[in-house]
């Protein structure tokens, strides 16, 4: 079997941006580690290890099925995946800066449920180019609701 190289390439370009976009938010945010810490949390707020581990994989599975979309066919429907893809990259991105920096934790719940929204057109997206790549992105759905129960309780709690 013979590794098509562009296929390769397209991959690591999407790894690599999707990468870099959560590396950005986690470098920028670490400032606002030491607050949020501090602050009390919910029941079932996992160990703080977990949330790296989980968002590498989410990562990585957002710039896998961005790829495989991406080499579709269908350049009208690629561009709409990409164009919900960039958005969602985008709304990610300063969830992180709002909750964590800002310590806004009822306009990041806000800006949480616009990248909820975001995430669940692009898996209805996905799905029309590239099955897989709709079904790779419901962990990343789901993470983010749970995301959503802990952003609101360190709302309500640290009021």
């Amino acid at each position: 079997m013979k590794l098509d190289k562009s296929k390769l390439k397209i991959y690591g370009i999407f790894l690599l941006i999707t990468g870099a976009v959560g590396g950005l938010s986690a470098l920028l945010t670490n400032m606002g580690m030491e607050s949020y810490k501090a602050a009390e949390k919910p029941p079932l707020t996992p160990p703080d290890i977990v949330f790296p581990i989980v968002w590498s994989i989410l990562y990585t599975l957002m710039a896998i099925s961005a790829a495989r979309v991406w080499l579709t066919d269908n350049s009208r429907m690629r561009n709409r995946s990409m164009i919900i893809y960039a958005l969602q990259l985008f709304f990610n991105f300063f969830w992180s800066v709002l909750f964590f920096n800002f310590e806004a934790y009822g306009l990041a719940l806000v800006w949480l449920v616009v990248l909820w929204v975001l995430i669940l057109l692009m898996i209805v997206q996905f799905s029309k180019s590239d099955r897989i790549a709709g079904l790779l992105q419901i962990p990343y759905l789901l993470w983010v609701s749970f995301a959503g129960y802990l952003n609101y309780m360190v709302w309500m709690l640290n009021k």
